[in-house]
């Protein structure tokens, strides 16, 4: 929680610090010898169905979902819910 100019003085001090962004549309478990046997143009079946939302997570940890888009050409997330502390 944020008390007055102090803690966001404090906060600005870490606000170019570089984190890890990860978004998770899926996963799935694979035996070693199917790893091994993947090829180009493989397809896996993932967990998770093409409607539900995917997570956004910083440093492995999960702090949104969101919306697979489209902008330009290139697929970015609508973020349609940011997780609380309660929820992780």
């Amino acid at each position: 929680m944020i008390n007055g100019n102090s803690d966001l003085q404090n906060l600005g001090l870490i606000m170019d610090v570089k984190v890890e962004l990860t978004v998770r549309v899926g996963s799935c478990t694979l035996a070693m010898k199917d790893v091994v046997a993947l090829t180009e143009g493989t397809v896996l079946q993932l967990d998770q169905m093409a409607n539900e939302p995917v997570g956004l997570y910083v440093n492995d940890k999960l702090i949104a979902r969101g919306e697979v888009v489209v902008v330009e050409e290139n697929f970015g997330i609508k973020i349609t819910h940011l997780i609380g502390d309660k929820e992780t």
